[in-house]
């Protein structure tokens, strides 16, 4: 064993609150803020872009998901694996730099082809930075309120998805260059989650694991000097450290635990997409088309949004008092009830109630899910094991946008919405096969 790296593991262990300036939590929700801005921005864009590229609806699929998705486990994969090798630091200004650029991309674009590539480099940004974010905050924060931290950093970033409807509302179908304004603020919010993210230090964790011992000395110092002031300093521990480097960073994913683990959080991932995009990129357009005009399909979504920011403070109460496994399941059986009650149509009351619910599973789910997928994998190829859960999951995303208007035509508005319901509650039982993690050091969830 490596005392030098099992004597800093052990101090950063002992620190028992969170010991940086509370304002590196902005700073990364400002970024998250941003991903989930993107997540929803396409689906209401493509309402009028649609009308104006003159695209077919296979077409619109193929601009509004594929490309944005391909782009999103690209990004997710390769950057993850980058920052296991050269830093979470370098790697999450790489992402907000990819998604700045992307957005005004988006905003300029003339045609389906220049649309989709704009898309394919937003995705690559946005991928690998749900990736990056859940990775860096669960390094850094103790172990007793790592999620509750995920998820305070978390509400910052969903209220981007919350906020996302009422910006579309007032421009998409008010002016005819509205959906390209509302690309350019996206652009806008990227900037400034860039040019904030230079105040971030570098993951101690990942400087341990590669032996840059004086730099997360540095760091580590810093933070006990605020846990002392708090009088969050624990008794000295022993700590288990990892001793296997070198390797390419994927290659641990195929050894026992980790394989196992692998296979769970993939299928995790893939049956709550097929729900997740089913119902964020769909939604509206198949309102529309069952009777209801623009304005009122988008204000379904919009007022139902309020739900986002109220899933995460239920979060933030629950998330390490309750083992997240049973969490992420408890939050699937409020998604199932939310889609049969939106898919029913049986009024405007019951279509609002399901929407806000659906808003609300989303909002406590995705952070406690993300950090659990994140936690169960090692340092060493913790954003590795994060991208090919996350990013191979999302073929699922794929599946349910594409497929649900099909069910929903063949069948009914009811069954198709029954049905990605289902899917998530089914992503919810495939969680409680995992590990326990709650509360757990990191260094003990990942042995």
């Amino acid at each position: 064993m490596d005392n030098e790296a099992s004597a800093l593991t052990a101090r950063l262990n002992r620190i028992n609150a969170w010991s940086l300036p509370m304002y590196l939590l902005g700073i990364i929700g400002m970024g998250y803020f941003f991903v989930f801005y993107d997540i929803s921005d396409i689906g209401f864009a493509m309402t009028t872009v649609q009308t104006q590229f003159n695209l077919t609806g296979s077409e619109v699929l193929f601009v509004a998901l594929s490309v944005g998705l391909i782009g999103y486990a690209v990004g997710s994969y390769v950057i993850g694996t980058l920052s296991d090798s050269y830093g979470r630091f370098n790697m999450m200004l790489i992402t907000m730099l990819l998604t700045a650029i992307g957005s005004f991309g988006d905003a300029l674009s003339t045609n389906m082809v220049t649309l989709s590539f704009w898309r394919f480099i937003t995705g690559m940004g946005v991928g690998a930075d749900l990736n990056l974010v859940s990775t860096y905050i669960g390094e850094f924060a103790p172990a007793a309120s790592r999620g509750r931290i995920s998820v305070i950093t978390f509400l910052v970033g969903i209220m981007g998805q919350a906020v996302t409807p009422f910006i579309a509302l007032s421009l998409v179908p008010v002016y005819y260059t509205g959906w390209r304004w509302l690309f350019v603020i996206g652009g806008v919010i990227a900037v400034i989650a860039l040019l904030l993210r230079f105040e971030l230090p570098e993951s101690p964790r990942w400087l341990i694991n590669n032996k840059k011992y004086d730099r997360a000395e540095a760091i580590i110092s810093r933070m006990e000097v605020v846990a002392k002031k708090k009088n969050a300093l624990l008794e000295s521990q022993q700590a288990s450290v990892e001793t296997d480097f070198g390797r390419f960073p994927t290659s641990y994913l195929f050894r026992k635990p980790y394989s196992t683990r692998l296979a769970i959080t993939i299928s995790l991932w893939f049956f709550w997409y097929i729900g997740n995009y089913g119902f964020l990129g769909d939604a509206a357009t198949l309102l529309s088309n069952a009777g209801y005009t623009v304005y009122s399909s988008i204000g379904f979504i919009a007022i139902g949004a309020i739900g986002y920011p109220v899933g995460a403070l239920i979060s933030i109460v629950l998330a390490d008092k309750v083992e997240r496994k049973y969490l992420i399941f408890v939050y699937t059986i409020i998604w199932i009830i939310s889609m049969v009650l939106f898919g029913s149509l049986s009024s405007v009351a019951v279509i609002y109630a399901g929407t806000f619910l659906a808003s609300l599973a989303l909002g406590s789910y995705l952070q406690v899910a993300y950090s659990y997928t994140a936690e169960i994998f090692p340092t060493r190829a913790r954003t590795s094991g994060f991208a090919l859960s996350d990013g191979l999951g999302h073929i699922g995303g794929a599946v349910g946008a594409l497929f649900l208007p099909v069910l929903v035509v063949s069948y009914s508005f009811f069954f198709g919405f029954t049905f990605i319901g289902v899917t998530g509650l089914i992503a919810g039982l495939i969680a409680l096969l995992g590990p326990i993690s709650t509360t757990k050091k990191l260094e003990d969830v990942s042995a």
